[in-house]
């Protein structure tokens, strides 16, 4: 499982940096303003499954997950923290169905 290094959207510019979506699944950081962005390159859509870490009422809540079609990409987020950030080092984990020319990237505005 690999952490991705978050990257700030500034004023100046961004070219953001891609990093192949690891077959373990991957981590980044949780924030209101932070949302992760999927590309996928393959032939097959993809399935990415945000572990959420939260209770209402002592129920827990639901994975989110998000469908990626082949040759598409998607944005997803916020990822916050009250929904995803885990007890045990802070981070948000993620999953992915496949991941053959699947990139990824941890971006904050």
């Amino acid at each position: 499982m690999a952490t991705l290094s978050t990257q700030v959207v500034a004023l100046t510019g961004l070219a953001p940096t891609y990093a192949a979506a690891t077959g373990g699944g991957d981590r980044m950081e949780c924030g209101e303003r932070n949302f992760l962005h999927v590309k996928n390159g393959g032939g097959s859509s993809i399935t990415v499954t945000l572990d959420a870490t939260a209770a209402v009422r002592g129920q827990s809540v639901t994975d989110p997950t998000v469908t990626v079609p082949a040759s598409g990409e998607r944005m997803i987020g916020p990822i916050t923290a009250d929904l995803f950030q885990s007890a045990s080092d802070g981070l948000c984990a993620i999953a992915y169905s496949g991941v053959t020319t699947v990139t990824v990237a941890s971006l904050r505005i």
